[in-house]
């Protein structure tokens, strides 16, 4: 086995293990800030969106600041920096005496962790750029089966043990994480020296002069922005299905689940044929199949249904999200690999701040049928996007 692809299986571990432990605490933050109560003003409910919305502000910010900073002083280095320190945070937060609290050191965290931004650019910077595609179809696999196994564990966990004990089991999960990171993972860096070494400012606007860029960055925020519409209102979706709440949160958690094994299978196959057919094709094809997987999602009559939807367009998702990042490391400037995928963590956590508001305000308005349908809409603007990217300058020479 090649040192690059033993790395690159150290990070699939490092990412599975970060990513299940955040979410880990997903199901019960609600439930966690319920039980700590307000000390101050405002309701249990805008506490509960601050808990989300305020870290994923935070990482918004940081995130392209800390790629930089990769870029500069090794991405390693970034990657420790963010397991350690989430650690430490992750074991605060079970130590909360109110959702204030709670809420100050989620947003906090935001600010020094970026775990996945991190994971990318590492293994972009390793591996050769004709197993692009490979290297990030991995890590978005391990990405997905994070997502799809950690809430169902930590829904386990919280009942076993309670809901700070869980957090203390997420940190210890990450400092693992971190200490493998020290220890087992080799990055060959050699910073660049004086006059050669990119600024903050200089880094970003190389990457958006690479052809297609942009595009890729618009890509990112509607594909974070779709699956983000939907997730916070799909709970409801199903007790409106079922007739009843009894068994919403197990269905909702299947269909997570389901949409997340596909994403995770479809995403290192495609990210591996991608490499040899090219990746425009694949991103373009996963766009508009996803549409099409989401034609029907508002006009479901059961929950079965909606479950076997959401599976065929994780799929779909799942092959834009290799091909998307791998024609990121194609045409990003050399050793800029940091500050490309703090960048695209950057884009991710923005949709994040911004898709729970636009949800809630469409549902009410015109019920939860139609934020599926906005997610059509969504995907259909993504679709649309991937066609400008595949025929952007430049494509077909960096790919080959």
């Amino acid at each position: 086995m090649k040192k690059w692809q033993r790395t690159l299986y150290i990070l699939f571990a490092v990412q599975l293990l970060s990513v299940g432990g955040f979410g880990l605490v997903f199901p019960f933050l609600p439930l966690y800030i319920r039980e700590l109560g307000v000390s101050s003003v405002g309701s249990i409910e805008f506490w509960a969106g601050m808990v989300f919305s305020g870290q994923a502000f935070t990482m918004t910010v940081a995130s392209p600041l800390w790629g930089s900073l990769g870029d500069r002083y090794g991405r390693k280095l970034m990657l420790i920096r963010a397991t350690l320190i989430g650690a430490i945070f992750m074991a605060l937060m079970g130590f909360a005496q109110s959702a204030e609290q709670l809420v100050l050191l989620r947003t906090i965290q935001g600010l020094f962790t970026g775990i996945l931004a991190a994971v990318n650019a590492l293994a972009a910077s390793i591996a050769p750029k004709e197993h692009s595609g490979y290297a990030l179809g991995l890590m978005q696999m391990s990405r997905w089966v994070g997502i799809g196994v950690g809430p169902l564990l930590g829904g386990f966990l919280s009942g076993l043990f309670g809901f700070r004990e869980t957090f203390w089991i997420t940190a210890m999960l990450l400092a693992l994480a971190g200490i493998a990171v020290v220890f087992w993972v080799d990055e060959d860096f050699k910073p660049a020296q004086g006059k050669d070494r990119p600024g903050l400012l200089q880094s970003y606007r190389a990457l958006f002069a690479a052809p297609g860029m942009q595009g890729l960055y618009g890509l990112t925020f509607l594909r974070s922005l779709g699956q983000t519409l939907v997730f916070p209102f799909a709970a409801f979706f199903m007790a409106e299905l079922l007739g009843a709440d009894d068994d919403a949160a197990m269905m909702t958690g299947i269909m997570i689940g389901a949409a997340s094994i596909s994403g995770a299978l479809s995403s290192v196959w495609l990210g591996r044929l991608g490499d040899r057919i090219g990746h425009s094709p694949i991103l373009v094809w996963g766009a508009f199949i996803t549409v099409l997987f989401y034609i029907p999602q508002p006009f479901v009559t059961s929950a079965w249904q909606l479950v076997l939807l959401q599976a065929c367009s994780g799929a779909a998702i799942g092959a834009m999200l290799p091909s998307v990042a791998a024609l990121m490391n194609l045409r990003t400037p050399p050793g800029t690999q940091g500050a490309t995928f703090g960048l695209e963590n950057s884009m991710n956590a923005s949709a994040r701040i911004f898709a729970p508001m636009i949800g809630a305000a469409i549902s009410v308005w015109f019920g939860l049928r139609s934020v599926f349908t906005a997610g059509l809409v969504v995907y259909s603007i993504a679709a649309l996007l991937a066609i400008a990217v595949a025929r952007s300058n430049g494509s077909a020479q960096n790919e080959s």
